[in-house]
């Protein structure tokens, strides 16, 4: 039978690949620029933040979603650009779900930093004198 165009795994190829595929996100998609920076700017409010460690890494981990979901999202443009420069339903409509992804990504990256800020906040736990203290009530 025929060979398979299936390439050989090489580790090292691989991330390069992915290195290249982050580089021209950053390269060519300004709302990737925007979420990272993002990232980086909150990633050092989490440093400083009066959070517990395991909340922390959550929030953090969390962030990443929207940025992923956003490199799925312009690869599925990227595709359907080269497949048809013509407007046509299907591609408006794969191009549309993938900024549906975004948007979902967004919305539990929301759910998430809500439900553990919550749970650190309302912990029996969380020291509520400092707010007491600086409240005039």
């Amino acid at each position: 039978m025929g060979e398979t165009n299936k390439p050989t795994f090489n580790l090292f190829k691989n991330i390069s690949y992915a290195l290249s595929g982050f580089q021209n996100m950053l390269r060519e998609e300004t709302s990737f620029k925007i979420q990272i920076l993002s990232i980086l700017l909150v990633t050092v409010g989490l440093v400083f933040a009066p959070l517990p460690l395991p909340s922390k890494l959550i929030l953090f981990v969390s962030m990443w979603l929207i940025p992923f979901a956003e490199a799925i999202n312009s690869a599925i443009e990227r595709v359907v650009d080269l497949v048809t420069q013509e407007h046509h339903p299907l591609a408006g409509q794969a191009k549309d779900i993938g900024a549906f992804v975004v948007l979902m990504a967004f919305a539990i990256v929301v759910m998430i930093w809500g439900v553990v800020l919550y749970g650190v906040y309302q912990s029996p736990a969380h020291d509520h004198s400092v707010i007491s203290r600086q409240s005039p009530l």
